[in-house]
């Protein structure tokens, strides 16, 4: 059955939204994440319903089906493998990338796909450090918490972004920290909960908004 890139849109937003798929999601949080009306949101979610993508309750909201979900899957897979292209061999910022990406997912061709993927080697994660789905939809999860969680005097390895945002990934770059990079948690501040935090040699204090956003792994 034919898919428009709208409706794969609709079908991404509700498999983010609904944390991978495996929650409902409201009609106004979609509405909202596609910048639309709610009698739009209704008006095409009816129609992926009918074509069996979507489970549609009227005042319960909206879930994926097994199709739709994979549907999902492989538009979030062609995104962040385009996005690994877009880093590695074209030299994009990961703040460049997300909106090229965007555009390149809603391409059709499997063989294109496949090809990418192994000429990229096969990689697991994505410049954000968001992981990449396999060719079966199979995805790789790593463990990992936000900064925010992080105890004082823990040690920790930057691993991906939760905000992927231009402004908030140039705020990273600006300050050195990148997918890798190693933290030390130093000190939390009880008023506002920012933490100071040690990057090499150089000491920072961010706020917990940032912390909010950065996902480690605890060494």
């Amino acid at each position: 059955m034919m898919i428009t890139l709208t409706e794969e849109n609709y079908i991404k937003a509700i498999y983010h939204l609904g944390k991978q798929g495996s929650t409902t999601v409201s009609t106004n949080a979609i509405a909202q994440e596609m910048d639309t009306k709610a009698s739009s949101v209704t008006d095409m979610v009816k129609k992926l319903s009918e074509k069996g993508y979507v489970d549609y309750k009227k005042y319960q909201g909206v879930s994926l089906t097994e199709s739709g979900k994979a549907i999902a899957i492989n538009v979030v897979r062609k995104h962040r493998l385009w996005e690994v292209f877009l880093v590695e061999k074209l030299n994009f910022s990961w703040d460049e990338i997300h909106e090229v990406a965007e555009q390149l997912e809603h391409i059709k061709s499997k063989k294109l796909i496949s090809q990418l993927d192994a000429f990229l080697g096969y990689p697991t994660h994505d410049p954000h450090g968001d992981p990449i789905p396999d060719e079966t939809g199979n995805i790789k999860k790593i463990d990992k918490i936000l900064l925010s969680e992080v105890k004082e005097g823990n040690d920790c390895i930057c691993v991906g972004v939760q905000d992927s945002s231009t402004e908030f990934l140039q705020y990273l770059d600006k300050n050195k920290i990148a997918l890798g990079v190693n933290l030390k948690v130093l000190q939390r501040e009880p008023f506002d909960n920012s933490i100071a935090i040690k990057i090499g040699d150089k000491e920072l204090v961010i706020s917990n908004l940032i912390a909010n956003n950065l996902y480690v792994k605890v060494s």
